[in-house]
């Protein structure tokens, strides 16, 4: 059934693409078409040097796709694939650029470099249909290609769920064949040490087992006792890092310092600030206990550094230095005494001090660091990387200071949050983060310069895993977002143009199907969006054919004899909108089941005195008044979220209106830095500018009521409602988020 409806979408995707057959994703800098085409059949030959692995890479692709076995060959013959590599005209070439032209008479895919080559392959792999055949045609066109940006990637958890080698070279695969050229492995955090350190055995005798691990989410703090756990061993290590180097992928291990450290403080607890005990961690989120600078500290990190180099040739180690709580260095006798000789501020350029000793070891033996954002605090090391996760705003600040730059914001690539209305997901962290949002992505941040955007190498996506435990899931929540950060990374992606992308992504589906990668089908989801016209909502409704949606209003199951969908729906009382997409008489993808619940403040007129996250409902005010409450158990959409400011709401009813009875709900989500307010206050007015207090409400009872706010109060007239929710301020110590500004979310605001 979910083959056929695969194939229904493809056979109403944009007819060129089939007759062109350059669905090609990413999509290629310059395509020509010509006439003629190209028979590929038993007599083609590949003609390249018979050692080289992308020939012997396209014959075994070949064959598994259409069943063809060809031969490599030198030799001339009457119908060849070409694979070769040219001398460059210009030394500033790039390296990954090649071209592929498709005539009559044979195939040609020539490139400065063996990189370029490969890329020219997956191209034409992906112009090849995935069915045996004895005879393909191919239509002649011309091909010139080139990437925009030399760092793209995506990084993958294994700390927190392990896989085993032979996933992790799949999931190398997936990115070989959409032209990715880095994988980010994040090999040690406080669950788990996954990689062999010969001089250190315990890291994996100890570090790589916990005795249980949480179960649902954070919040529930619900656990298994199960023990759990694995790593990776230098020969395994070995035969991963050459595996992706065929396929001209570079492997960024990440070791994580000085934070995320219980793994390995179970392992060898002194090297810690206490004296523990210590074990690896089961819950997620972020703990107290880090490496101690110390000398014996920094021994054992150069220690294992220099295993490390000897598994991995890249350039840059990834160093972590992200969520590294300052309680244990500020109650440490050794850590204070430091502080004052080295003539330090705080435990912040503590952390720059640690970062900065490890990078004089890394820079004295060739190679480079990189570390996420945090690094940034108390100064940043001479010569490190910055990977900013935390917005853009580290990336920024580091490119201005002539600092390298990987992108990777939470906003838009961390793959590890929902991709759809999270009530049809699999539980996920948080966030809402789609297709066509990752899709609309520019890494280059506008409020760089020409000159310092040149300081940003790339970006990548993160594949998260506490919520995340199989292979399986870990495909899911990859495909096909991954398909759409390519396109941005390669350089070719129009947000404007984003129908366009997702007919091309249509056809790569049933590959995927036929390969057994499980996918997410959310891009056949009904899209839904709310709006406002003359204090009216409206429920808009699309698809790929909106003539194809019913949709009930009576709360009973869309069928083919239910209302068919034609102009947006009008929500006037509190009800349930239902809605399927049909095609040929089948049900296909998640459709759409919304509660309204309207109020006195329903589409009304609302103003914010502190401006929320874009990056949670594009940070829109109308997500507080357009009649849905957001899921008290998943933020992923129809929330707002401010960060470490207050919320501040007034809402203008344009009449005067008899009131009693303010509700919204404020999430509890500590693991991801958001907090309860500290208060709340409502308060009501006639004119817009005296206000009078009508209801307080206390941090011990928002807590007591798990942040759903219910407010009643005696009955007044007023024109103009105040929310005001205090921001829980800066995260104490010892909790997820430590030292930082705390998130506040709120949602929906009823009043009656």
């Amino acid at each position: 059934m979910r083959f056929l409806n695969l194939f229904v979408l493809l056979v109403l995707s944009s007819f060129c693409m089939a007759q062109n057959q350059y669905s090609i994703i990413p999509k290629p800098l310059n395509v020509t078409t010509k006439k003629g085409t190209f028979i590929l059949d038993r007599k083609t030959t590949i003609q390249a040097d018979k050692n080289s692995f992308e020939a012997k890479y396209l014959q075994e692709q070949i064959k598994i796709q259409t069943g063809l076995d060809l031969k490599i060959s030198h030799a001339n013959s009457s119908s060849r694939i070409v694979l070769k590599v040219i001398s460059p005209i210009d030394p500033y070439w790039n390296e990954e650029r090649y071209n592929l032209t498709v005539s009559e008479k044979e195939i040609v895919i020539y490139a400065p470099y063996n990189q370029g080559v490969f890329y020219g392959v997956q191209s034409l792999l992906q112009m090849i249909p995935y069915e045996k055949s004895s005879k393909v045609t191919l239509n002649a066109i011309s091909i010139f290609d080139e990437p925009k940006f030399q760092w793209r990637g995506m990084h993958l958890d294994v700390a927190r769920h392990f896989f085993p080698v032979e996933f992790v070279k799949k999931y190398i695969d997936y990115l070989a064949a959409y032209k990715l050229n880095t994988f980010h492995w994040h090999l040690t955090d406080d669950q788990g040490w996954r990689i062999e350190i010969k001089k250190y055995p315990k890291l994996t005798q100890t570090g790589a087992w916990r005795n249980g691990s949480m179960v649902g989410h954070y919040r529930d703090q619900k656990f298994d006792t199960i023990k759990y756990g694995g790593f990776y061993t230098q020969d395994q290590i070995k035969e991963v890092v050459a595996y992706a180097k065929e396929r001209h992928i570079t492997v960024i291990p990440e070791i994580e310092m000085p934070g995320h450290a219980m793994a390995a403080l179970a392992s060898y607890p002194r090297f810690a600030c206490t004296n523990g005990p210590f074990e690896v961690a089961k819950v997620w989120g972020v703990l107290d206990d880090v490496f101690c600078p110390k000398e014996e500290t920094f021994a054992f990190l150069q220690d294992v550094l220099t295993e490390v180099m000897e598994l991995f040739p890249s350039e840059y180690i990834h160093i972590g230095g992200d969520e590294c709580p300052k309680t244990r260095w500020k109650s440490c006798e050794h850590c204070q005494n430091l502080i004052k000789e080295k003539g330090l501020k705080d435990e912040h350029e503590l952390q720059s001090y640690f970062i900065q000793r490890i990078e004089k070891f890394m820079n004295s033996k060739g190679r480079k660091i990189i570390g996420w954002d945090e690094i940034f605090e108390g100064g940043l090391a001479p010569n490190a990387a910055v990977m900013s996760w935390r917005g853009t705003e580290g990336g920024i600040a580091a490119a201005k200071e002539k600092h390298y730059v990987v992108m990777t914001p939470d906003s838009h690539c961390y793959f590890d949050h929902y991709q759809a209305d999270p009530s049809n997901e699999p539980i996920a962290i948080g966030g809402y983060t789609t297709v066509e949002k990752v899709y609309s992505y520019n890494p280059i941040p506008n409020e760089l310069t020409s000159e310092e955007a040149k300081y940003i190498l790339g970006a990548q996506a993160n594949v998260w895993t506490e919520y995340i435990d199989t292979a399986k899931h870990v495909e899911y929540m990859m495909m096909t977002r991954m398909m759409a950060l390519s396109e941005v990374l390669w350089g070719t992606s129009n947000s404007d143009k984003y129908e366009d992308f997702e007919s091309r992504l249509i056809h790569h589906l049933p590959v995927l199907e036929k390969k057994g990668i499980n996918y997410s089908e959310a891009i056949y989801d009904i899209k839904a969006i709310i709006k406002e016209e003359n204090g009216i909502l409206f429920y808009d409704l699309k698809s790929k054919n909106n003539a194809n949606i019913r949709y009930t209003t009576d709360n009973s199951v869309p069928n083919l004899n239910s209302e068919k969908y034609t102009v947006a729906i009008p929500i006037t009382k509190n009800q349930k909108i239902r809605a399927s997409y049909f095609e040929n008489g089948i049900e296909k993808g998640n459709g759409v089941d919304q509660d309204f619940l309207i109020s006195k403040s329903t589409a009304k007129s609302i103003k914010l005195e502190f401006s929320p996250s874009k990056n949670f409902s594009n940070g829109n005010p109308f997500t507080l008044i357009n009649g849905v409450f957001g899921d008290i158990q998943k933020f992923g959409k129809d929330w707002l979220g401010f960060s470490g400011n207050n919320v501040v709401a007034t809402i203008n009813f344009n009449k005067i209106e008899t009131i009693s009875k303010v509700q919204f709900n404020v999430f509890d989500g500590k693991i991801s830095w958001i907090y309860l307010p500290k208060e709340i206050i409502i308060e009501t007015s006639i004119d817009g500018k005296n206000f009078e207090i009508q209801e307080r409400v206390l941090a011990h009872e928002i807590e007591n009521l798990k942040g759903i706010i219910n407010i009643q109060f005696n009955k007044v007239e007023a024109k103009f409602v105040k929310v005001t929710a205090e921001n829980f301020g800066i995260i104490p110590k010892g909790n997820p988020g430590e030292g930082n500004g705390a998130w506040l979310f709120i949602d929906e605001i009823l009043v009656n």
